[in-house]
């Protein structure tokens, strides 16, 4: 299995920060610029922030070479993760849909399973199944969406899969520049992901925002 990206192997003083949802090159350099760990590149056409193989150069050429460029998937073909793999620009499959733990791990990248919280089933015992993916990440259940809604759920449940140390925890769901401070207190997550909530509309981001949400994790993580 090929190494992890370094910007995966921060320790919990060092909160990841992973920006999802980026469709520009502009905005990809930007995050990076003012901090971010990750930038996240959506591979599901119903989504409005969705791109293709093609693009996959234009933003994130020139990008520095910590940054983890990570591919996230909704159920997905494996020729159409194949074609994205082949590109050899991608360190982290992100899976956002009804994966197997075996089909996660069959593609040699290190991975990051996603959970929806609500959705009828035992959270604790589907985390368990996925042992081998490097991080979990948790975001609210949207029925007429896999992620991205900038919904929020209970941190209750997020603070209890934190306990287990175990883990990698990635908090995402309805974080934005005014929650997450409080958000990465309260959690101490390993990492936090965002997309809406840094947005000015679908898929083209706010600087000023990432730049506030940035600045506010820092604040309280190192």
């Amino acid at each position: 299995m090929p190494a992890l990206a370094p910007s995966l192997l921060l320790t919990l003083s060092n909160t990841w920060i992973k920006i999802c949802g980026i469709t520009q090159h502009g905005d990809a350099l930007a995050a990076c610029e003012l901090g971010a760990d990750a930038i996240g590149l959506v591979f599901y056409p119903p989504s409005p922030r969705s791109v293709s193989v093609r693009q996959i150069d234009a933003i994130v050429r020139d990008l520095p070479a910590n940054i983890c460029v990570v591919a996230l998937f909704v159920d997905p073909t494996v020729e159409v993760v194949k074609q994205v793999i082949a590109t050899g620009m991608i360190d982290l499959l992100q899976f956002h849909g009804e994966e197997t733990p075996a089909y996660c791990q069959s593609f040699g990248l290190p991975t990051m399973k996603a959970f929806r919280v609500g959705k009828e089933y035992d959270l604790r015992k589907s985390i368990a199944m996925y042992p081998e993916s490097k991080m979990i990440l948790l975001d609210a259940y949207e029925k007429e969406a896999p992620g991205g809604t900038g919904k929020m759920f209970d941190w209750d449940i997020a603070i209890d899969t934190a306990k287990d140390e175990k883990l990698k925890l990635v908090l995402a769901g309805g974080l934005n520049p005014e929650n997450i401070e409080k958000a990465v207190v309260r959690v101490a997550p390993f990492g936090v992901d965002v997309s809406s909530g840094v947005e000015s509309s679908p898929g083209k981001k706010d600087i000023a925002l990432i730049r506030k949400f940035i600045e506010g994790v820092r604040s309280v993580s190192s």
